[in-house]
């Protein structure tokens, strides 16, 4: 007998990261080690379970950026540049570990999962990943959802509604052209909510969101169904909450599945440990050593010496710990039918990069979790929250708390002694955004293109990578850096339309590098 229901969520995103001004970007490698090691990975899990007729559901967000960064021309074969010198590396590396028998298996092993990439991403989908998605939607597999325009931890820019409604309007718009239709739910960036935010969800169609638990155990009045049901804002925009249980079961750094000492030890990598003679044409220029994807090692434990990775092995304790998932929601599913009035659901949102990129063996996992849920179907069933809400439609009215799924569950990873200079000149930056659409209502040609622009530097400017990026301590001079040109840019366009003198190259090249979102209309602002 049916006892209840399992949302899987994966949320999608990078940075916006485009140099064309540079032959070689070290930060751009973001982008192709997530094709690499996560979204070519989970859409070839895709296909087994459909070749196997293994029905399933799961959500699925992709950022506008990531979106956009996937479909550009100029990316796209910088990733196949990339491939290109990996499979040179890794045929280097079958015969220099020759001698080496359990080394040179898994140079071979990589080896095949380079090439692999080149095919399906040259071969099968033509350079667009995002028809891959896109068709298993069709199919019924995945429901795809959408993100703010460029990723803006949202409680942060909470005074400036017109900035709030342009990132979530934009994020609509440009989801229903590169998938056929709207989006039906929202992963709002970091979880971060703050009541009032459902107002531009309800505007653009969006029917869910997702918060972190205490967004809906502290919600205005006090849930029936804790978590384990949505709950609904006034205007009837559902939003569900994060089940600890079933997260940390993967999240925790010290207890969660990825820490097992079997598994492949991401830090560990040939671009450090080889002399620099050898790896210098596959690592960055000036002989700065990065990691190249190759990796020969377990984790073994909190020591420096580190065991000779076993794929076999890693790949037993997969099927062990996609077992012990679901066997644990079975159990909490018939514990909580047993308390509620209706079926309950629990939702597990995660960063879809933690799969494959940084846990080797996620995708792996997720295709047998998957396969198991589907052999417990008659007990607990896969569904999304437009799926639960079709089961569902009437539900509890509640405003949820202010939250994010941060450390210590607000704003301070957003808002903290590391970053908290920049919104001065985001919020700023904003109101003159406003002041302009204003002031120039029917601008046209070389002032149209001119505006059009500092909506996206504004908007750039807003994404919470950079501020977390700064919290973290990772590339911080990079994320300073993006900060400061992007309100520069915008202030140097500001500057152009009040005096009425564009200058015309200088726009040309920030459309060129900063060409995210083309068809983007500053008259947007007036329509807020």
């Amino acid at each position: 007998m049916l006892k209840g229901y399992y949302s899987f969520v994966l949320h999608a995103h990078l940075p916006f990261v485009r140099h064309p001004e540079y032959e070689n970007f070290l930060e751009e490698n973001w982008l192709f080690e997530a094709i690499s090691e996560t979204y070519l990975p989970l859409l070839r899990v895709f296909q087994k379970l459909e070749q196997d007729k293994v029905e399933f559901r799961l959500t699925l967000s992709i950022s506008p950026t990531l979106a956009f960064m996937l479909n550009d021309k100029l990316l796209t074969e910088r990733y196949i540049g990339h491939l290109e010198k990996l499979i040179e590396l890794a045929e280097k590396e079958v015969y220099r570990t020759k001698g080496e028998p359990r080394f040179n298996k898994l140079a071979n092993m990589y080896l095949n999962l380079f090439k692999q990439n080149r095919a399906d991403f040259v071969d099968l989908y033509k350079k667009d990943i995002l028809s891959g998605f896109k068709q298993f939607e069709e199919k019924g597999y995945i429901e795809l959802i959408t993100c703010s325009a460029t990723h803006c931890f949202l409680p942060n820019i909470e005074n400036y509604p017109h900035s709030v409604g342009v990132q979530i309007k934009i994020a609509t718009d440009t989801h229903e052209k590169l998938f056929g239709k709207k989006p039906g739910g929202i992963w709002l960036p970091e979880c971060g909510y703050y009541p009032g935010v459902e107002k531009y969800l309800k505007q653009n169609g969006i029917r869910f969101f997702f918060t972190d638990t205490h967004g809906i155990l502290f919600a205005e009045k006090k849930p029936k169904y804790g978590i384990y049901a949505p709950i609904y804002c006034n205007n009837k925009v559902a939003a569900f909450g994060r089940d600890p249980a079933s997260s940390w079961a993967v999240w925790s750094q010290d207890d969660g599945y990825p820490s097992d000492y079997l598994y492949r030890e991401y830090y560990r990598d040939i671009g450090f440990d080889l002399p620099i003679d050898y790896i210098r044409p596959y690592i960055h220029e000036g002989d700065l050593r990065i990691n190249t994807g190759i990796k020969y090692y377990a984790i073994t434990g909190s020591t420096m010496q580190k065991n000779p990775y076993n794929n076999e092995k890693a790949l037993e304790k997969v099927i062990e710990h996609a077992d012990n998932f679901v066997y644990n929601r079975c159990k909490q599913i018939e514990q909580l039918a047993a308390l509620m009035d209706r079926k309950p659901i629990i939702v597990s949102p995660f960063d879809a990069e933690l799969f494959g990129h940084w846990w080797f063996e996620g995708p792996n996992w997720i295709e047998h979790m998957i396969r198991n849920m589907q052999a417990e179907k008659d007990r607990i069933k896969m569904v999304t929250p437009s799926d639960y809400l079709e089961i569902y439609d009437s539900n509890q009215v509640s405003t949820p708390a202010f939250s994010s799924w941060g450390n210590n569950g607000f704003s301070e990873v957003w808002l903290n002694k590391s970053n908290d200079w920049i919104y001065r000149h985001i919020h700023k930056a904003a109101e003159r955004m406003l002041e302009l659409a204003y002031k120039v209502p029917d601008a046209q040609g070389l002032e149209k293109r001119a505006l059009n622009q500092a909506v996206r530097e504004l908007l750039l400017a807003q994404a919470s990578d950079w501020a977390f990026i700064m919290k973290t301590g990772t590339t911080v001079p990079y994320a300073v850096k993006r900060i400061k040109q992007h309100i520069f840019n915008f202030n140097k366009i500001y500057e152009f339309i009040l005096t009425g003198n564009v200058e015309e190259k200088l726009l040309s090249e920030l459309e060129n590098k900063n060409n995210i979102f083309p068809d983007i209309d500053y008259s947007i602002f007036l329509s807020i």
